[in-house]
């Protein structure tokens, strides 16, 4: 019989299939015994840190009361022929003999309070009245304007800008009013009409351009 011997290249590519083979015995051997590694349980989401679905409504848009004093209450009603007669009797204002309809709301405590501004704004004027006394008056934008009467220790004056929470003075008394001691009356006006103040106050001023 005749020997024959394999050329190098022949024998080159069957030592490299028989390396890959048991390369890929191991590794199959390997992979079945090793214990698998799980996975953390996580939840995957498609928002981001900065997504919101939901407006913010900015603080400072919402009119807010002329005060923060919890003792102040409520002492004149604002006239509204709507409203029950005993509501109504309480917005009657008496003044030398004659009936006036109170046009605005008067809050007193058991002690002088500080008056604050219910919104950003400009202070349109400061006046001194002989029977509203001491008077505030601020632009606060998007047809709303506030009176505030009846003051003291007043801290604007006129031109000045304001911002909502700000101390313009103190409550103080009224010629008209003289029966109401120490108090604030103050009266809102929305697109040129005077209204109750109460109906107003934690509303977005946003809401006021709808109606």
């Amino acid at each position: 019989m005749t020997k024959r011997r394999l050329k190098k290249p022949v024998a080159y590519v069957l030592y490299g299939l028989v390396f890959v083979s048991v390369f890929g015995a191991i590794f199959s051997i390997e992979s079945a015994t090793s214990p698998k590694l799980q996975e953390p349980d996580m939840e995957y989401v498609s928002k981001t840190i900065i997504e919101n679905n939901e407006p913010v409504v900015a603080i400072n848009n919402v009119i807010k009361r002329p005060y923060n004093n919890e003792t102040v209450k409520i002492i004149k009603d604002y006239y509204d022929y709507k409203d029950e007669s005993v509501e109504q009797e309480n917005s009657i204002i008496y003044y030398e003999d004659t009936y006036l309809q109170s046009s605005g709301v008067s809050y007193g405590g058991d002690v002088s309070f500080e008056v604050l501004s219910i919104l950003d704004g400009t202070v349109s004027s400061v006046t001194e009245n002989d029977l509203l006394g001491n008077i505030v008056e601020i632009d606060h934008g998007n047809g709303i304007i506030g009176y505030y009467q009846s003051l003291s220790d007043i801290e604007v004056k006129k031109g000045d800008t304001v911002v909502q929470g700000q101390k313009l003075g103190k409550s103080g008394f009224s010629n008209i009013a003289k029966d109401l001691n120490d108090h604030l009356n103050f009266e809102l006006s929305i697109k040129g009409k005077l209204v109750n103040p109460e109906n107003y106050y934690d509303r977005n001023i946003s809401d006021l351009e709808e109606q």
